[in-house]
């Protein structure tokens, strides 16, 4: 039998530098039938909702965003093509019509449109005529799929089956007289009306409907914008925002709760190594160690701070930042344990409780001890567990600590790898819970195992897998 080439640890880390991103890996084994198991689809685009008043800038915030994303498919979908087309009998008042009621437009056909593009598939924008009130019915704008999808308008808040479709809700809040004077200027010049009825239409449907349908809306919002294209700072941070959830797996884009550590070349490099069954014991505990305190370090930055001043040795006064001080860890038995050492590296003297979680027989019951501080409901707890795969136990230790008096805020679930199955079980039943790993794997085969994975972490960690 020919002997397997040795193949050196700075070969592997060298190899392990080429391109890629996070989270994505190429198929190396069949994974479970699942809605997360194909890791060659697309992403799913990234919706924007941007609302608020007539007039206050939306379009304008819109555009920039455009620009700046220039390196990625953008589409613009108004919600003003949405309008419906006016009867007859409509037309004959049509200053008497509320164009900014929500019963103005189409929701309906607004959903379809938005779902279509979010599934990948083009659609036909209706085109509307604001001078005449009707819908061109030979002419329509195409629409293709894309990275991004923005969606803007008055009321795009109003309808939650339009809002649950959103990723990121944007309201542009600009002073009323402003847009009242940016509103004659553009029904006057743009869609041929003359200033009275302009003034006349304001009073009688704009404000009120502003009043009863636009500003409360404003609650929705993930991120509100005085000054809407003006506040050049506002716009570069949402930007920002943007591209960072782009380069995140799909399922972060769900769970905002969900965080993936950045992944560089060295990160890659270790990952390559752990998963590789040649390795040596030695080997696979001294990297997993590197790894786990990674992902540790990036875990402890979700905790919160209070602002500490400090006096250098220069005699200067330094403004920083004080740790949080009632912290615990909590490991998963036994897997877990493998994570308290990079721990206690990061954080000195901090107590670490245990949780064991035991499958008993064919019924699927558990049977759970614990040990646990008994002023655990005080303090910010980091569950410890290298690998994420149903998510059921993790469901069971969570449970454990919430029945403990910790709140779920406070809980932060620390590993090296997350199945999406596993990470949809835990953030979908606790969504103010916060996830922390440093790689999402393709999904779960039909043993329920994590691929491309790295085996039974606890028996090749602690050397019981012979």
């Amino acid at each position: 039998m020919p002997l397997k080439k040795k193949i050196s640890i700075d070969y592997v880390m060298e190899k392990a530098s080429g391109p890629h991103f996070s989270g994505f890996h190429s198929p190396t084994a069949t994974a479970s039938s699942s809605p997360f198991s194909d890791a060659n689809a697309p992403n799913p685009p990234f919706v924007i909702g941007v609302s608020g008043g007539t007039a206050s800038g939306k379009t304008t915030v819109c555009d920039m965003i455009i620009q700046q994303l220039h390196d990625h498919r953008v589409v613009l979908v108004n919600q003003d093509s949405f309008y419906r087309g006016l009867t007859a009998e409509e037309l004959k008042r049509v200053h008497e019509y509320n164009f900014d009621h929500p019963d103005a437009f189409d929701t309906e056909q607004l959903l379809d449109c938005v779902l279509m593009l979010k599934s990948g598939q083009s659609v036909q924008v209706p085109i509307y005529d604001f001078k005449h009130h009707q819908r061109s019915s030979d002419s329509f704008r195409q629409v293709n799929a894309s990275d991004v999808i923005i969606l803007e308008g008055i009321l795009v808040f109003h309808d939650q089956r339009v809002r649950n479709l959103m990723n990121m809700k944007i309201f542009v809040d600009t002073d009323a007289d402003v847009r009242l004077s940016r509103r004659i200027k553009r029904d006057t010049v743009d869609r041929g009306r003359d200033v009275s009825s302009v003034l006349e239409q304001y009073a009688k449907f704009v404000k009120p409907a502003f009043d009863d349908f636009v500003l409360p809306s404003k609650k929705y919002a993930d991120v509100i914008i005085p000054r809407g294209g003006d506040n050049h700072v506002a716009i570069d941070l949402i930007v920002q925002h943007i591209y960072t959830k782009l380069g995140q797996h799909g399922i972060c884009k769900i769970y905002p709760n969900a965080n993936v550590i950045q992944s560089t070349f060295q990160i890659r490099g270790m990952h390559t190594l752990i998963r590789d069954q040649e390795i040596s014991k030695h080997d696979f505990v001294f990297y997993s160690d590197r790894l786990i305190r990674l992902v540790v370090e990036h875990g402890l930055g979700h905790l919160p701070f209070i602002e500490k001043q400090v006096i250098t040795p220069t005699g200067s006064i330094y403004t920083g930042v004080d740790f949080c001080k009632k912290l615990c860890g909590v490991s998963i038995v036994r897997s877990g344990e493998s994570m308290e050492n990079a721990l206690r590296a990061c954080c000195k003297g901090i107590k670490i409780g245990k949780i064991l979680i035991h499958r008993d027989g064919d019924d699927g019951k558990q049977l759970i001890y614990e040990k646990l501080p008994k002023d655990i409901s005080e303090r910010h707890v980091l569950l410890l567990d290298p690998v994420l795969a149903t998510g059921n136990s993790a469901n069971h230790a969570i449970e454990l600590l919430i029945q403990k008096g910790v709140p779920e805020s406070h809980i932060i679930f620390l590993n090296l790898v997350s199945a999406p199955e596993g990470i949809h079980c835990v953030c979908k039943r606790f969504p103010s819970l916060k996830i922390v790993t440093s790689e999402i794997d393709i999904a779960l085969n039909g043993e329920f195992r994590v691929v491309p994975g790295m085996g039974e972490f606890g028996d090749r960690y602690f050397g019981t897998d012979d």
